[in-house]
């Protein structure tokens, strides 16, 4: 049975101070009982507190936001997977549509971001999404399929049941504008029957795949109430307790 996951991305927000006392208000309101996985994709400065601060609640795990696509060397400013895995994170954001715009980065780069993240024991949330103008020229489907068959789909089925797959329609990112739960649903819908046609229909229903483009308290409910939407990767609105915690409790 797949995961619903809530994933917070702070993007490059909030210094040291900051930071802490947000996940702490937030933690502080969660339920004990929850079943759903909560993961804070915090800066680079918040990784090695905040998995002490996260230790002992359930369900509840630290992402970076990017890694190098090398193991270690001269890479001034990189920051390697086995630097994060050292820290504590479980888990690690890749693909993300504002690395791909502002960073080039490609499907071939991802595909070595992958490896490097898989062969530290990270679990990774990999973003995938179009262009208002691939949508509007109805190619946006056989984009997001270039994007996770590049990227993802040499795998071995032990490797790819590590990750977790998030679409965010980019025209939806810090625009306002969101997909409809309908629109959101089309592509999940999409992107499983993809998986399941590579890895089986086991694999397929056990991934869980996350909706990222400006999902809030408002809309959250019927986004997450899809049956191929299985949570949320949430940027905006998780930058404040009350809105956060608002969405974990969508389901």
């Amino acid at each position: 049975m797949r995961k619903n996951i809530v994933a917070a991305n702070w993007k490059m927000n909030l210094d040291k101070q900051e930071g802490i006392i947000l996940l702490k208000e937030c933690l502080s309101q969660l339920s004990s009982v929850s079943k759903t996985e909560v993961i804070f994709a915090t800066s680079y400065i918040h990784l090695d507190e905040s998995v002490k601060i996260c230790n002992g609640n359930l369900n509840t795990y630290i992402a970076a936001q990017d890694c190098s696509s090398k193991s270690h060397g001269a890479f001034t400013g990189e920051v390697s997977a086995k630097m994060i895995k050292s820290c504590g994170a479980r888990y690690v954001i890749l693909g993300h549509s504002e690395r791909r715009l502002n960073h080039s980065e490609t499907n071939s780069l991802l595909r070595l971001k992958v490896e490097q993240a898989l062969e530290n024991k990270l679990k990774v949330i990999f973003c995938c999404g179009e262009t208002l103008e691939k949508r509007d020229n109805n190619i946006h489907f056989k984009w997001i399929e270039s994007q996770i068959e590049d990227s993802l789909f040499y795998l071995s089925e032990q490797e790819f049941s590590q990750i977790v797959i998030a679409y965010e329609p980019i025209w939806a990112i810090g625009t306002g504008m969101t997909a409809t739960y309908l629109q959101a649903q089309e592509v999940h819908s999409f992107i499983r029957q993809m998986i399941i046609k590579r890895y089986g229909k086991k694999i397929g229903e056990n991934t869980s795949i996350l909706y990222g483009g400006s999902c809030n308290s408002s809309n959250a409910y019927d986004l997450f109430s899809q049956q191929d939407i299985d949570g949320g990767l949430i940027g905006g609105a998780s930058l404040k307790a009350e809105d956060f915690i608002k969405i974990i409790h969508s389901f």
